[in-house]
Order: C-alpha cells, then structure tokens, then sequence
C-alpha cells in the first residue's frame, strides 16, 4: 500500500484531535495559549507515545513540519467559530472523535508495520495512537480519562491493528474501508451504549445498610 493512504490518514486525525483538544479546553475555560496547548497535545501526545514504545526518536516530531501547522490552524479555526456552530459540533463530537480514533489507529499500525514490528507491537502502536492524545488531554484538563472508563473505545483501535498487523491490508481502498468500519462500530458502541466488563469495589448503600443493622443487632444480643 502506498503511503499517500498514510499521510491522508495522519492529515485526518490530525484536525480532528487538534479540534477536539481545543474545544475541551473551552469547555475548561483555558485562555488562547491553553487552547492551543491542549490542542497540540491531543494532536499529537499519542504519536509521541507511540514513537517512545517503538523505538523512534521523538524528535522525529519536528520533521512534521505540515501536520503541526495543519494543527496550529485547527485550534485557531476552533477557537473563532460561532458558538451556534460549536455547540452543532458538540452535537456531533463522538463522531469526530470516532473519525480521529479510526485514522490515528490506523496510521499508527500502519507506522509500525512499515518498520516491520511483530504484530504485538503493531497493536500497541495503533492503540496508543489512537487513544494516547485523549487521555493526555483529559489528564490536562482535569478529566478522568474518558477513553478508559467510558463505551468501548480503545477495543476498536486494537482491533484496527490487528487487521493491519495480519497483513490483511494490501490497497488504499481497504484501508479506507477498515477506517470506515472502525468509525461505524465506535459509532454503534456510543448509540447502544456497550461497555467492558467492569467491577467496582464501592458497596452500594443499600448493603452498607444492611452490614450496619445486622452490627447493631448483634450488640445488643452482646448487651
């Protein structure tokens, strides 16, 4: 597959957390030069991630010269849009959201493959591409890592790289067909509301009830 299909991969997911970054800041009420921040850094905090756990320099950043100017006028387009548009946006954020997962995990395995990496590290890659931006932004903006405790998220990013990992990728179209496909069950997954298993260790109140009428009837058996 050539790698127009992987820049046009990075360009995508590039605006779209860029956008995402900058409006949560908002959301925060960060000033311009926190706007900015945020947005770069859900732009870009997965790539670094993700170069950091495969051996790349991640000074190699800086050799992204289009990308990050691409996403400098991102934020600023974000943060001069009308408020009618960005409370639309915000109408439609887990789209755009799904659009930045799928690209970014997609050309983070495809990263990653491209250096020959055993598919464990292929998966890692496109993982940690896919949700390492988001969860640097939540941290920044004081947010619990939505990525890590909301509907199924990091599972489709893990999934984008197995696909790739396989070496079931061969053309640009079917690499557009899997981005595809990753936003649709990101998408499916917000709508119908799936989650992971999970398992809390808080007692509810209604046990906690219990547990301190079955204490008090035992003291006064005592007494």
């Amino acid at each position: 597959m050539d790698m127009h299909a992987f820049e046009i991969f990075s360009i995508i997911g590039t605006i779209a957390f860029a956008m995402s970054g900058a409006f949560v800041a908002m959301e925060e009420e960060y000033d311009i030069l926190g706007i900015l921040v945020l947005g770069l850094v859900t732009a870009f905090g997965g790539g670094v991630i993700r170069n950091v756990l495969i051996g790349v320099p991640v000074t190699t950043l800086w050799s992204q010269g289009l990308l990050i100017k691409l996403a400098i006028l991102s934020v600023i387009v974000a943060f001069l849009l009308p408020l009618g548009w960005i409370r639309h946006w915000k109408r439609t954020e887990a789209f755009f959201d799904a659009i930045g997962l799928s690209a970014f995990a997609i050309q983070g395995a495809l990263y990653a493959q491209n250096m020959h990496h055993p598919l464990s590290a292929v998966i890692v890659a496109a993982v940690m591409t896919g949700i390492g931006g988001g969860i640097i932004r939540d941290l920044l903006a004081g947010r619990k890592p939505l990525v890590l405790k909301d509907e199924i998220y990091a599972v489709w990013a893990a999934i984008a790289g197995a696909v790739i990992g396989m070496g079931w990728i061969h053309s640009t179209w079917q690499a557009v067909l899997l981005f595809a496909v990753i936003v649709l069950l990101r998408m499916l997954s917000v709508h119908y509301k799936w989650k992971l298993p999970r398992r809390s260790l808080h007692m509810s109140s209604s046990t906690d009830l219990s547990i301190q009428g079955n204490k008090g009837k035992h003291s006064r058996k005592t007494a």
